[in-house]
């Protein structure tokens, strides 16, 4: 690559960095009701995170340092970063709010960043990816010390304020707050969580053009997970209750805000999903839904031989779903973090539980 080439590329991000330049500035006064609103200040403090690391890793600090507006515009203070034992990587930060508590507002938002393809944390994060596709994220360490801190938060607050205590994340970064926030909602607390482009990895059906073909292996896929489902719990007769439905059920309760693009094969999954309970009860086949949308082929198959299953990160009674409908350019456009607070997307939002 030329010099030229690099240093053009080198201006590209830096003005992605700057609030200045790519953060939405409109915002001068923010209405805590207004879900648009709320959604784009949780997308800029998840930016923040991702920012401050780039300015660990340019050592630019003091005046030089490009992550304090993303925090400072929404009134909200730095309280704590969320270092890996492994890199010595910022994952995470807790912002702390400066506004007066209200129901609306939060007291503290805990942010995780995705993977950074620049710079030595690509690495590290490249193998927590790697774990999601293996459903082992609650396994690493980057997690546990994430989940000791929304644990640590939560316990410092009272009985009321527990409530006012965001997550949220981006990529890698929303499955960290996606498991989080159903670790802490098996437990009876259900924090709001604003999830941007949350992966789901399974065969890409939302990509296949026929709906008709489309609605086809959904269909046979949920029919075949309710049997072996069905299968395993026969077999096991014996037990009392059945852990996943128990899981499952327990989560009811709470809906997370899941943003997806149909055109990031990462997250787009998340529609087909949520649709296809719908679709499903049409057909007078809602049962049969609600018995496969809390299992995985894969985990039953497991369970049905003997071997250790664990719960794909995927599965969730409930959710509010806005989905991008505006074309994007690329898959890089489609899985960006900044089209979340930008005021010119066209987006759709559906309750589903």
């Amino acid at each position: 690559m030329s010099l030229s080439k690099i240093e053009n590329q080198n201006d590209i991000y830096s003005e992605r960095e700057s609030f200045e330049l790519s953060g939405p500035t409109h915002l001068t006064s923010i209405d805590w009701t207004n879900p648009d609103h709320r959604r784009s200040v949780a997308a800029c403090l998840v930016q923040g995170v991702y920012i401050l690391e780039r300015d660990r890793q340019e050592n630019r600090q003091a005046s030089e340092a490009l992550a304090p507006p993303w925090w400072n515009f929404f009134q909200f203070d730095l309280h704590s970063q969320l270092i890996d034992d492994a890199d010595s990587c910022i994952f995470g930060a807790i912002y702390k709010s400066k506004h007066p508590p209200s129901q609306h507002t939060p007291s503290y938002v805990i942010a995780f960043r995705g993977t950074l393809i620049r710079g030595n944390a690509f690495t590290r994060d490249l193998e927590l990816d790697i774990h999601i596709i293996k459903n082992g994220l609650h396994q690493t360490t980057r997690f546990e010390i994430a989940m000791q801190a929304v644990k640590n938060l939560v316990a410092s607050q009272t009985s009321n304020s527990k409530s006012n205590i965001w997550l949220t994340g981006h990529s890698l970064g929303s499955a960290m707050a996606l498991l989080a926030g159903k670790r802490m909602a098996k437990t009876g607390i259900f924090l709001d969580s604003y999830l941007f482009n949350p992966p789901f990895f399974s065969a890409p059906l939302e990509n296949i053009k026929d709906p008709n073909i489309k609605h086809g292996i959904r269909i046979a896929s949920s029919f075949l997970t309710a049997g072996l489902a069905v299968a395993a719990k026969l077999k096991n007769a014996n037990q009392q209750r059945n852990m996943a439905e128990d899981s499952f059920l327990a989560l009811a309760g709470w809906v997370p805000c899941l943003c997806v693009n149909p055109m990031d094969h990462i997250c787009s999954e998340y529609i087909g999903y949520f649709e296809h309970r719908k679709k499903m009860d049409e057909i007078g086949a809602g049962g049969i839904e609600r018995l496969a949308t809390q299992h995985s082929i894969s985990g039953v198959f497991l369970s049905a031989i003997g071997k250790e299953s664990h719960e794909p990160l995927h599965l969730l009674p409930s959710a509010n779903l806005t989905v991008n409908l505006t074309p994007a350019v690329d898959f890089k456009d489609a899985h960006g973090l900044h089209q979340w607070w930008r005021c010119d997307q066209h987006l759709e939002t559906r309750v589903y539980s």
